[in-house]
């Protein structure tokens, strides 16, 4: 019998997220007490979870959420021939040792699958022990499901793609398979139902883990808006040439941007992240108080950098066992008088085992007299993953150990100079070889973190009191630059892989160097792993994202969007959407109306080739202009030709260009300077510099307007336009630091324009004039969609608090900002057709009270001749 809950795979896949069916089966007992949560999932918005919802849990939770849990799971047979599951904790997953750096009153509940294979009729009760003793929860995967999920997508396409391989042909990496996607799509969705069944989404908070997982935070963001959500990716993270070659790119950046808190080993990786983020997201990150975030909707998206170590009370324990102790001895009498030099890696093409062994060679024939004095033993760990390419590389790892035992190895003196162990090791073994190993080699050519330095590390010092043969305390590194622990190590010999040569000279340097600095070298790992374990990983992510998700419960959080699409927007409780029916009612009890308008970006999309103003847009203005309660005007950064040319028919409108530079009051026909007199002698000095950046910057140009220089880029490469623009503006206020402009940065521009000149003066200066004329503004709509606006936004504020608008029961302003973004208005518009969808309705409005006025006097009329 196979469950049902991975059926109709292409949905899920692209993203329809139709309910799933387990089969009928017990459920397990559940922690939440949040009313309202359904057994039988359905992803349909209207029917999700709101985590508005009131709880009666009061202390905290984490929900570890990992591919596999920290638990092994062995089948024993009784003496009757009976056979049970017997569970024990895994020592050596570093995800069971994640609760030490937690605060102590914490409950951590762990979700992931098994490494067994459960019968369908035992997983009630397999999963009821494993909750009960552990905390466990298990997921069950069905077998067709996790071997396309974990064996084929996992492996086949994000695990290559994540370690720099591209698929360049079918037999080099594989073509990309939807079937193996859409089951990666059903097993994320198989493990957020599990999470579902426990969560308390007021007071947990989850942490989810590694590739496996990258699509799970949208599965449960759709039901959780307010849920607090970190993820931590444990491999490399490839640049985004490499990562956009993926088909499914957009789906898995877009579900991890659904996390709250996302986590990198290295800065490398998350520049990566981030650069992604920029070329196919539009979105920039910005750095305050060492601290990384990117804006997303309303949310602040923190990015964490920070390598994860080990545990170092299970090393100290290993270390103080007899059986290592004896094992030591065993291998110090079996070596004696060699140097060893130690490899320990998993059975990958990635490891770069066979770069290491060729090095070992070029090292012996380089320095001969190391010839019967010089032993790498590599250690080989079970591979993870299966296929040709885990076949080939361990082939060609033998046929190279063979040729050079061969002839390098010394007849009748029992001497290779590799030895190969294939057969699995328990940790207190390998701890033994680490003890008696001159150096560790690490010569991966990709990876995340590889903690093997760092075991290396503990076991080369040993214990506290224990005899010398355990504490050698001196210890050398050669580390691959690849490889995630590498910047941490600051001592160690960092070796490009490739370079066969290179690296050979580098074991060479690690057993020919003398013994004090051998010493120091390791003193200087030692407390840096000692004082980097997992628990402070464990406890710095932790703490990041209590600080990232402090705002959660006092914002405003909807969903919106469709398939993995789907994203949460947060926004200010006082941030709402403007409806026609509040403004509506205010503009026709408002005697003396103020209408600002933004032009690009308001009026017209952003996105329009041809900016001219559409008829039905002159229309509708005309009817605003025409209307003697009103004051209109249009607030743009535009020069003033292109404006007055194109509203040319608005007699009655008043223009602000040049971000209020230039003003034309409403039926005048003269321009107003914002400031007589200036000297743009400036200009002579800020152009040239610009033109040198445009120069070197493909898809960059320089808009000329009479009162500014402004630089675009948003043609030009979106990393390079940005390193650009950051250098231009430096530039640029270092040469005119003693001129009375100011050099800003905006989306995509460098702009250089007068002192004193912003949109928020044009502002005052009308409803100042207004103010003046006796005919204070008691109606106020601002619409504007950039960073500019925002200077108006403030302004009103002030405007009303000195008395100048009078805001009738603080409802009759009304300043909004277009999209859903953080901004200092308190209202918003989607886009630009909401906008003049509003607009046109205050137009019939103003129109109909015209009609009704003009019907008024002719009954007038009527009356006196009668």
């Amino acid at each position: 019998m196979i469950s049902k809950s991975y059926a109709n795979l292409l949905d899920l896949a692209n993203g329809n997220f139709p309910a799933m069916e387990e089969p009928r089966r017990k459920m397990i007992s559940r922690t939440m007490t949040v009313p309202g949560v359904l057994t039988e999932l359905d992803d349909d918005q209207a029917r999700s979870v709101s985590s508005d919802a009131p709880s009666t849990v009061m202390a905290d939770r984490l929900i570890v959420v990992a591919n596999q849990l920290p638990i092994k799971a062995t089948r024993k047979i009784d003496d009757n021939g009976e056979s049970s599951w017997s569970f024990t904790w895994d020592e050596n997953s570093l995800y069971k040792h994640i609760k030490d750096g937690l605060p102590d009153e914490m409950e951590v509940i762990y979700v992931g699958s098994l490494r067994a294979d459960i019968d369908l009729n035992e997983q009630d009760d397999v999963s009821q022990i494993l909750l009960e003793r552990f905390k466990c929860v298990p997921a069950f995967l069905p077998p067709d499901v996790l071997d396309k999920y974990y064996h084929g997508f996992c492996k086949q396409h994000l695990w290559p793609l994540f370690h720099y391989r591209l698929p360049f042909s079918a037999s080099h990496g594989g073509r990309f398979d939807r079937s193996l996607w859409e089951a990666y799509v059903a097993a994320n969705k198989i493990f957020s139902q599990k999470v579902i069944e426990v969560i308390n989404p007021d007071d947990d908070y989850v942490w989810i883990h590694d590739y496996h997982l990258m699509v799970l935070p949208s599965f449960l963001r759709r039901h959780f808006n307010r849920l607090r959500m970190g993820f931590f990716l444990h491999s490399p993270f490839p640049s985004s040439e490499i990562y956009r070659t993926l088909p499914v790119r957009e789906e898995i950046i877009k579900s991890l941007l659904n996390a709250d808190l996302l986590g990198f080993h290295t800065f490398d990786y998350a520049r990566h992240f981030l650069s992604c983020c920029s070329r196919m997201l539009g979105l920039e990150y910005q750095s305050k108080r060492g601290y990384i975030g990117l804006e997303y909707y309303g949310r602040t998206i923190g990015i964490k950098i920070m390598p994860s170590g080990i545990h170092m009370g299970q090393m100290e324990s290993i270390l103080r066992q007899p059986e290592k102790q004896t094992r030591v001895h065993e291998l110090q009498q079996q070596f004696q008088g060699k140097t060893i030099l130690l490899g320990v890696d998993d059975l990958d093409t990635f490891k770069g085992v066979n770069l290491k062994v060729l090095a070992m060679e070029q090292m012996l024939k380089s320095h001969r007299s190391w010839i019967g004095r010089a032993i790498l033993i590599q250690i080989l760990n079970p591979a993870r993953g299966k296929g040709r390419h885990v076949e080939e590389i361990e082939a060609e790892i033998r046929t190279s150990t063979e040729r050079i035992n061969q002839e390098l190895g010394i007849p009748g003196s029992n001497y290779n100079p590799i030895i190969l162990i294939d057969t699995p090791l328990s940790l207190t073994e390998k701890a033994a070889y680490y003890t008696i190993s001159e150096a560790a080699i690490v010569t991966a050519i990709r990876d995340g973190m590889n903690l093997t330095p760092y075991e290396y590390i503990v076991c080369r010092q040993g214990i506290s009191g224990s005899d010398s043969s355990n504490s050698p305390q001196k210890s050398m590194l050669v580390v691959s630059e690849f490889v995630g622990c590498s910047p941490s190590l600051s001592g160690a010999i960092r070796v490009n892989p490739w370079n066969v040569d290179a690296t050979s000279e580098a074991m060479y340097e690690a057993i020919s160097t003398s013994d004090l600095e051998k010493q120091m070298r390791h003193e200087k790992h030692y407390k840096y792993v000692s004082s980097h374990e997992v628990s402070y990983w464990s406890r710095s992510f932790f703490q990041d994202l209590e600080r990232t998700c402090v705002e959660h419960f006092r914002r405003r959080c909807w969903g919106i969007g469709l398939s993995f699409g789907f994203r949460v927007v947060a926004l200010d409780p006082m941030f709402r959407k403007l409806t026609s029916g509040a403004i509506v009612a205010a503009y026709e009890h408002a005697q003396n109306r103020a209408i600002l308008l933004d032009y690009d970006g308001t009026v017209m999309p952003q996105s329009s080739i041809d900016k001219r103003p559409s008829h039905e847009v002159i229309s509708i203005f005309k009817k605003l202009c025409n209307d003697p309660k009103n004051t209109v005007f249009v607030v743009s950064g535009r020069g003033r030709e292109d404006l007055a040319k194109w509203f040319a028919p608005c007699e009655k409108l008043g223009i602000a260009a040049e971000h209020g530079y230039f003003i034309r009051w409403p039926g005048e026909k003269e321009w107003e300077t914002c400031a007589q007199g200036m000297n743009f002698g400036w200009m002579q000095m800020a152009e040239p510099v610009m033109r040198l950046y445009t120069d070197a910057t493909d898809g960059s140009y320089i808009e000329r307007k009479e009162s500014a220089l402004v630089w675009h880029h948003q043609d030009a490469d979106p990393g390079f336009g940005s390193a650009q623009a950051k250098e231009m503006l430096d530039h640029l206020e270092s040469v005119l630091a003693n001129e009375p402009v100011v050099v800003k940065s905006g989306q995509y521009i460098v702009e250089v324009k007068p002192q004193g000149v912003t949109k928020g003066l044009v502002a005052e200066k009308i409803f100042s004039s207004m103010f003046k004329k006796e005919r204070r503004a008691d109606f106020v709509l601002c619409v504007g969609d950039d960073r500019s606006d925002e200077d108006m936004f403030v302004m009103i504020g002030d405007a009303i608090k000195g008395g100048v608008i009078l805001n009738v029961n603080n409802r009759s302003v009304f300043a909004c900002t277009v999209g859903q973004k953080p901004s200092r208005a308190e209202y918003y518009l989607d886009d630009t057709v909401e906008v003049m969808n509003m607009i046109e309705n205050l137009g019939d409005v103003s129109v109909s009270e015209d009609e009704e006025e003009e019907s008024e006097e002719e009954d007038d009329d009527d009356g006196s001749e009668s």
